[in-house]
């Protein structure tokens, strides 16, 4: 049987604003993790739209589309493309899941959730010809016990900066109420982890010494991540992740994660202004320090990916500066500024659909980029404007420099002030390599600037702190 699995391109892809580095980053597990329930018989094309031309004159048996809310429209075009040529068509991702009627109309079959028990099961209803419309995995029991290897056979690895990303968990324990992935996993077991030794077979696997942990929270159950870290102590490599902020500061999780390799943090700070998340449920984030939480990771060597979003409710037009301020106060080594956006299936989205706060429905604008709702304390004018001048403050040079200057030692300064400029400052070279083929040759520059450069360990239960300087 031949297969066709597709990626296709977010509509931001393809804007004036396009970065190719950004979408050139990780390649689609999603996808090749699906691959290994299929036959091994079976011709499987896995394409993905960001980084390589999609061909569409074949004629696969049966075509798998992810579908996110930016490339919702592509996405359909191209099943409804698929379908007429004869194919078996089906949708899956978190768009899907979020407004399944409107994904029904341009499918044979659809997948609600996520499809690790869903779609062996559909398999074997397909070859024995009575495939169902709907196959859904919310509200049942999911595990990743057993799950098959990722077939990373499937995935071009010269095409992508970080080819050894890895997921060892599904969802998140939290449940904010602007949060794409909840209306994806659903409140019951909306969490869950491979079994340790699983997680590092895959690891051992995977060639090189850089990881990326593409997981929402990879701290999010102690046992599992104390085990995994445990675990990777010893085999050398060096590796970037996310957590949230109570993570970080309760026991002594992120020494243990420091000590396995990790080098850089993605943390969802969200808002400097703490009465929006108990407004979004972010309780995770509540009465807790930031500068607490940046302290302790720097002291640890690593640096962090501090997200957060503009609009909500508790932000005025000062929001804007005062983040950005904090942000380079406290050594934040990279930002990602998001314009809050009511995502069909969250409790933000039946917030504003109550209040009549909805712009509109136009899915390939919501992209955290565009203002797709009506502020409460600002118009979505300013709330536009104030998100772009952040972007462009954060990284300007007088910023990438105060931000680096920030860190105690010479070695930590200068990895900060190239990696965030790397990051952004250098977007015609990144092009150049992109187009070229070469991008998995930066990867060995990458893990030389994700170098320790120092250690500090705490010691709890009222003994002393020791702190060790490595540079």
């Amino acid at each position: 049987m031949k297969i066709k699995m597709i990626l296709p391109a977010l509509t931001e892809a393809e804007s004036p604003f396009w970065r190719p580095i950004k979408y050139s980053l990780f390649p689609p597990l999603g996808l090749a993790t699906l691959a290994a329930y299929c036959d091994p018989t079976d011709e499987i094309e896995l394409v993905d739209q960001h980084v390589e031309q999609l061909k569409t004159d074949d004629y696969p048996n049966l075509v798998v589309i992810q579908v996110y809310i930016t490339n919702a429209y592509r996405a359909y075009a191209l099943a409804n493309h698929y379908r007429a040529r004869g194919s078996f068509v089906i949708l899956s991702g978190l768009h899907v899941t979020s407004l399944p009627d409107e994904a029904q109309q341009h499918a044979d079959t659809i997948f609600i959730g996520p499809g690790e028990q869903t779609f062996p099961k559909f398999l074997k209803d397909f070859k024995d010809r009575i495939p169902k419309q709907r196959y859904t995995s919310v509200g049942e029991e999911r595990t990743l016990v057993n799950i098959p290897p990722v077939r990373r056979d499937l995935i071009k690895r010269h095409l992508y900066l970080v080819p050894n990303s890895i997921v060892v968990t599904r969802g998140c324990p939290f449940h904010c109420h602007f949060c794409y992935k909840d209306a994806f996993f659903g409140k019951k077991n909306s969490f869950y982890t491979q079994c340790v030794d699983q997680a590092l077979n895959e690891i051992s696997r995977l060639p090189g010494k850089h990881l990326y942990f593409l997981d929402d929270h990879l701290l999010g159950d102690r046992r599992f991540a104390e085990q995994l870290f445990d675990g990777m102590e010893s085999m050398g490599r060096i590796f970037q992740g996310a957590s949230t902020v109570d993570a970080i500061l309760n026991g002594n999780l992120i020494e243990k994660a420091a000590d396995a390799g990790l080098r850089s943090i993605f943390v969802g700070f969200e808002s400097v202004n703490h009465t929006n998340m108990t407004y979004a449920n972010k309780r995770q984030n509540i009465n807790y320090k930031y500068e607490e939480v940046c302290k302790r990771l720097h002291d640890l060597g690593i640096m962090i990916n501090g997200s957060f979003v503009f609009g909500l409710d508790g932000d005025s037009e000062n929001v804007f500066k005062h983040t950005v301020g904090w942000a380079v106060k406290n050594g934040i080594t990279t930002s990602t500024f998001h314009i809050a956006t009511p995502y069909p299936g969250t409790v933000f989205y039946q917030q504003m659909e109550n209040k009549n706060r909805i712009l509109h429905k136009h899915w390939n604008q919501y992209d955290t980029r565009q203002v797709v709702f009506k502020p409460k304390c600002m118009s979505a004018e300013k709330l536009k404007a104030g998100y772009d001048w952040a972007y462009t403050e954060f990284y300007a040079w007088k910023n990438i420099y105060r931000s680096s200057m920030t860190h105690d030692s010479t070695r930590y300064k200068l990895k900060h002030f190239v990696y965030t400029s790397g990051w952004k400052k250098f977007e015609p070279l990144w092009n150049f390599i992109i187009n070229s083929k070469r991008l998995n040759n930066m990867t060995p520059l990458l893990e030389a600037i994700l170098t320790k450069v120092s250690k500090r360990k705490y010691f709890h239960n009222n003994e002393t702190i020791a702190v060790k300087n490595l540079h």
